[in-house]
């Protein structure tokens, strides 16, 4: 019965189809001896509406309109016209032949000339006008803008529907719809829609976003899903030579180095709204590149793009992405401007490529209207605020939206706000939905608390042996103004419990002024990082690593206590004062911080030795962040996966006598990252730190050159390097590393299918320690400085099994130290697009 009635709906979708789409057409394009043509262009015949076949020659084809024939056209192969007998045509196989008789025009044949190639004229037409059409034009511009985000999953099947995983929630299906790119079935599971009004000045190069509208339906208020989709959809311009996506680098098919990246077909001409447009059929010259397939329409006389359609090309290197499809359309203002007024974006999100696996579709519409011109604003309009805050946005009524939206939602997509807010009201939805939270957060969730992070509950180091953790944190929602954070962990091996327990508080919104505090009595590896701070809840991996190479008994029991006051002046620029209080001392027997607090001398060669060290600290930090985007406005917000530079710079001040501090000293440290994106070459990170203490101080205070002893990569340390192999009071470290992306592998006939990708990198410190602090030195441990220049290099091979890395470094000096580890294998798993 269950069988009768799964059909019967299937046969309600596909009639339902033909209603709304009159004309649906997919097939595949292949030659004589049945090999695939890829970037066949293909065109329902008398419009221009079409598409360019896949690398397997694989195309679907879909419009409102009624269209009784379909036009193949393939460089190198006799045009063919295919007859559309009906409505719905799917599974055509399309064989063409190969161009023989004289008077066939067939210029291109494979990869395309660089010489006498009108299509290339028409390029560097483009490129000469593309500052002198559209916005560009104006000194400065305003407009509306209205953005739709949906999530929907696909190639929904009889045998999908029956899964055992939906029981309860069969509902579902009846929203499920027909792509109209793909021609796969889909059902929705999000959607958002945004408004704004957009303001922009040329001359000043300044843009603004006012938020006026937000809708959502579907994990309302998920701070990490809200982060995932402004990661995935960031703006783009199809004149910029490199369109970015996904963290990776595309080059466009409008970019100047496009002619060595890319087939250029000039196909057709033809008017579009009264303009003469040229039609111009692109495709790649290699596989395995950052690249797109597809065609546009460009003016004869401005060079401005009047309609583009292009789809990432299957063999790109990037996972979990089946397909990324991109339509844009501009409009004509005038004889001279074309302005962009529809934008959409579809990523097919997947396991593997294959054709028939199941997937999730993420697609964004975005629409403008009402521009005006050359209305100018002062500069002090483009000022970012510091923390929108706003909740009537997010709860306009729906007239509101019948106002606002420049598209009126199709039937399945006004289904979606009901469909998902009745599907959080079933308790399996629910548990489904709470596993992939755990996942991705790393808390599981209660009624305004969070238990976890469950990724720390387990660690190992020799003093403590197995060490377990268990915390968790205040939530009532992902604005909230405070949060308390707290936990508590034993050791199995000297049987202690150690805990920390944390505060913060947004006593002003717009300015994100935080009172914070917190405590924390704990076993650490105090060398594991150069630039600290007082986080009284921070932990390097270093100290709970589950397994590690050679001794890690040097750790040191830490009391720590601290407040702080912050504040966000302006958009990224941070400013933080604070005070902490600390006691240290060795947590090994093996281990020791001893420090004289009288040196030796004839009469007293032993001297006076203190192990303990207590000391009190002011500081002042400022911390820069560029571009930095974040998601939410409460006392903690999630960042956006996109790159941007970071300064940091902390002064610290010793206070000898409060609370019988031991040490006056004063302490600058300054922090810089720097990430570049070189186009097609991949993307390089530049990272310098440098800091120095002035005045005496012990070892547990001074600056550890960050060794690692796992077996894992952990950012910001030498891999060669063993615990306190270095230490120092004034230091200098520079580090390069680059991802190039596979671009080196592609290269490689048999290495391309594997879609690895390279990284190298080089790692460099030089440091000095005074006569006075190696004077107090009584802990037994040599104090060696880097006054040389340390340095190591590195390799290394990404996106093995698409979730692994491995590092292999060298040790380029200092060989002959004791335990010196010349060589050294690192590993480390992350989510790689």
């Amino acid at each position: 019965m269950k069988k009768i009635i799964l059909l019967s709906l299937f046969f309600v979708f596909a009639f339902a189809g033909i209603v709304f789409a009159q004309t649906k057409v997919s097939g595949i394009v292949l030659d004589k001896s049945n090999q695939p043509v890829p970037f066949a262009n293909v065109v329902f015949k008398g419009s221009n509406t079409g598409i360019v076949s896949n690398e397997d020659g694989r195309f679907y084809l879909e419009s409102p309109n009624t269209y009784t024939a379909l036009l193949i056209t393939s460089a190198g192969f006799s045009d063919k016209e295919i007859p559309l007998e009906k409505a719905v045509n799917y599974n055509f196989k399309i064989v063409l032949s190969e161009a023989e008789a004289l008077n066939e025009v067939v210029i291109f044949t494979g990869k395309t000339s660089k010489k006498n190639n009108p299509a290339l004229d028409i390029l560097r037409k483009i490129w000469e006008r593309k500052r002198k059409n559209g916005l560009y034009l104006f000194n400065q511009y305003q407009m509306q803008k209205y953005e739709k985000v949906e999530f929907d999953m696909n190639t929904i099947d009889s045998a999908f529907m029956k899964n055992k995983l939906f029981k309860g929630m069969e509902f579902i299906f009846n929203h499920v719809d027909t792509s109209d790119v793909t021609g796969k079935t889909y059902l929705p599971i999000f959607i958002n829609e945004s408004v704004y009004d957009v303001y922009g000045d040329n001359k000043l190069k300044k843009t603004k976003e006012n938020l006026t509208g937000n809708k959502m339906s579907g994990f309302n208020g998920n701070q990490q899903i809200l982060s995932f989709v402004k990661d995935l959809y960031s703006d783009y311009n199809i004149y910029d030579n490199h369109l970015k996506f996904f963290d990776k680098s595309f080059t466009s098919p409008l970019s100047r180095t496009g002619i060595d990246v890319y087939n250029y077909v000039l196909k057709d001409s033809a008017f579009i709204d009264k303009k003469w447009c040229y039609n111009i059929v692109f495709y790649p010259r290699r596989k395995n590149e950052l690249t797109f397939k597809g065609d546009f329409w460009v003016n004869d006389t401005t060079f401005a793009i009047k309609k583009i359609n292009m789809g990432v090309t299957k063999s790109a290197n990037i996972n979990w992405v089946k397909d990324i499809y991109i339509e844009q359309e501009f409009e004509v203002e005038n004889d001279s401007v074309f302005l962009l007024t529809r934008d959409y974006m579809m990523s097919d999100f997947a396991l593997n490529k294959k054709e028939k696996s199941k997937g999730v579709y993420g697609k964004r519409t975005t629409l403008y209207r009402n521009h005006k011109f050359n209305i100018q604003k002062p500069e002090k309009f483009y000022k970012e605020e510091v923390n929108f805050v706003d909740n009537a946005v997010y709860d306009r009524p729906p007239e509101f939206w019948e106002e606002n939206r420049f598209e009126k939602l199709n039937k399945d997509e006004q289904g979606i706000y009901k469909m998902l807010d009745t599907l959080q009201t079933v308790k399996k939805f629910k548990q489904l939905y709470n596993l992939v939270s755990i996942l991705g957060s790393g808390y599981i969730e209660f009624k305004n608390f969070d238990f976890g992070p469950i990724f720390s509950t387990f660690g190992y180091n020799e003093v403590e042996g197995l060490r377990l953790r268990v915390g968790g944190r205040t939530y009532f929602g992902p604005n909230d103004p405070w949060r308390i954070q707290a936990y508590t962990a034993y050791g199995f091996e000297d049987n202690k419990f150690k805990y920390g327990v944390s505060g913060k508080w947004m006593v002003d919104k717009k300015k994100r002024v935080i009172i914070s505090g917190g405590n924390r009595r704990d076993i650490e590896q105090i060398g594991a990082s150069l630039t600290t701070t007082n986080d009284v809840l921070g932990r390097s991996f270093a100290s709970s690593a589950l397994f590690t190479t050679g001794s890690n008994g040097k750790l040191t029991n830490i009391n720590l206590s601290n407040v702080s006051v912050e504040m966000e002046p302006m958009k990224n620029f941070i400013v933080q004062a604070g005070l902490s209080y600390r006691t240290l001392e060795s947590a090994s027997n093996t281990f020791s911080l001893d420090y004289y607090t009288t040196l030796p001398t004839p009469e007293n060669p032993a001297g006076v030795v203190e192990s303990k060290v207590t000391q009190s600290e002011a500081n002042i930090q400022f911390e820069l962040m560029p571009n930095r985007k974040t998601i939410g406005y409460g006392v903690e917000r999630d960042l956006v996966d996109s790159p941007f530079s970071h300064f940091f710079i902390n002064f610290s001040y010793g206070l000898k006598g409060v609370l019988n501090s031991d040490f006056a000293y004063e302490k600058i440290q300054l922090y810089y990252k720097q990430p570049i994106i070189i186009g097609p070459l991949g993307r390089t990170n530049i990272i310098l730190e440098t800091g120095k203490t002035f005045g005496t101080i012990p070892l547990g205070l001074m600056s550890v050159v960050p060794g690692n002893q796992t077996y894992w990569t952990i950012e910001n340390t030498f891999s060669n390097l063993n615990f306190y192999e270095f230490v120092t009071d004034q230091y200098t470290t520079l580090q390069w590393n680059h991802d190039f992306g596979g671009r080196l592998f592609g290269r490689i006939p048999f290495m391309r299918k594997l879609n690895w990708r390279e990284f190298v990198g080089v790692r460099a410190v030089h440091g000095t320690i005074s006569d006075e602090n190696r004077a107090i030195n009584a802990s037994g441990l040599p104090y060696n400085a880097p006054e040389n220049i340390y340095w190591e290099y590195n390799a290394g091979i990404g996106n093995i099994f698409k979730v692994f890395r491995i590092d292999f470094s060298w040790r380029g000096n200092y060989l002959n130290m004791p335990d010196a580890t010349r060589f050294a294998v690192k590993g480390s798993f992350g989510f790689y697009f």
